[in-house]
């Protein structure tokens, strides 16, 4: 990709210096215009230095000035069909800070479910593998076709999948899971210096483990000439501790009603009997019995008398 090359003031070298260095673990006393060269993002000409076309997306201060398509967009969708849009953003910045910042959407977005551990703080099971999806927004920008200027990087984030669309070009020969490239091999040098890929082509071996220790399903791949689409599902586990909450949920639920009804009945009729109750429930006698207990335990009936004779006593309105 060529870019027509950035002119380099000494305020962005010192800005571009710290920040990267800071991310990549380099030594900071080396001088920056020696550090941008030897990155390869940046060549001097007349002793004057210029960025190149990596060195615009990764380091300028406004890189959308320069590549608009540079762009990722965000998405969130009220509806399946992905038609009803809750919330949007055109992310911008550096490759990096738009990986930062797409994740902060996903994770702004993405639900929440617990596991009561016994200790003092709980476990956080959440919807989906972030680093996962991290993993495949980078690739997205590192493997981006920046020569086609019409399309921008999308993240669909749908009620129960979440859909990365790349504008790419497939290469010849393309076998997915095997065929090892780099679209663009400066940015890929520069992801894998500040720890955000490695260089060798090993995103979709990272994804599969990461999805295989969050119990997350490995993401559906389709791509064709142009398009190169993600779509995860839902982790397992997450679902998982969804459903056993919706189960307690409606557990406690028709406790409550049963216990309402049974309060009902006893002041139509404080001589219900117990065999009376279950058949009016559709209950068996002894869930009509656990009911009646936890009433007399928590205060709100009691038995006067016998089974033969005797009557049930509301003391207190129940909760």
């Amino acid at each position: 990709m060529l870019f027509n090359h950035l002119y380099i003031s000494f305020r962005a070298q010192i800005r571009m210096r710290s920040r990267f260095l800071e991310l990549a673990g380099l030594e900071k006393s080396i001088r920056a215009d020696i550090a941008l060269i030897n990155l390869g993002i940046a060549e001097k000409q007349e002793r004057v230095l210029y960025f190149n076309n990596a060195g615009v997306l990764f380091f300028a201060k406004e890189p959308q000035r320069f590549v608009p398509w540079s762009v990722f967009t965000v998405a969130l969708f009220k509806d399946d069909a992905g038609v009803d849009i809750i919330d949007r953003k055109e992310i911008k910045g550096s490759l990096f800070e738009i990986v930062e910042e797409v994740m902060k959407f996903v994770r702004m977005y993405s639900k929440v479910a617990y596991r009561f551990t016994g200790m003092p703080r709980r476990e956080n099971v959440y919807e989906y593998a972030f680093n996962a999806i991290r993993e495949a927004v980078i690739n997205s920008v590192m493997h981006k076709y920046y020569f086609e200027h019409g399309h921008n990087n999308i993240l669909r984030f749908l009620p129960d999948r979440i859909k990365i669309e790349n504008y790419w070009q497939k290469p010849t020969n393309f076998v997915l899971g095997k065929t090892v490239f780099r679209r663009n091999h400066i940015i890929a040098d520069l992801f894998a210096r500040i720890h955000f890929g490695e260089k060798m082509g090993t995103g979709f071996a990272r994804i599969r483990e990461v999805c295989k220790k969050e119990n997350a399903p490995f993401p559906d791949i389709e791509f064709d000439e142009n398009y190169f689409y993600l779509t995860f599902k839902q982790s397992r586990e997450y679902l998982k501790l969804i459903r056993e909450e919706s189960a307690i949920k409606t557990t406690q639920k028709t406790t409550q009603k049963t216990t309402q009804k049974i309060i009902s009945l006893i002041k139509e009729n404080p001589y219900i009997t117990r065999d009376e109750l279950a058949k009016l429930l559709g209950i068996t006698p002894d869930g009509v019995k656990y009911q009646l207990n936890n009433l007399k335990k928590n205060g709100t009936i009691e038995r006067v008398g016998g089974r033969k004779g005797g009557y049930w006593k509301l003391i207190k309105k129940a909760n």
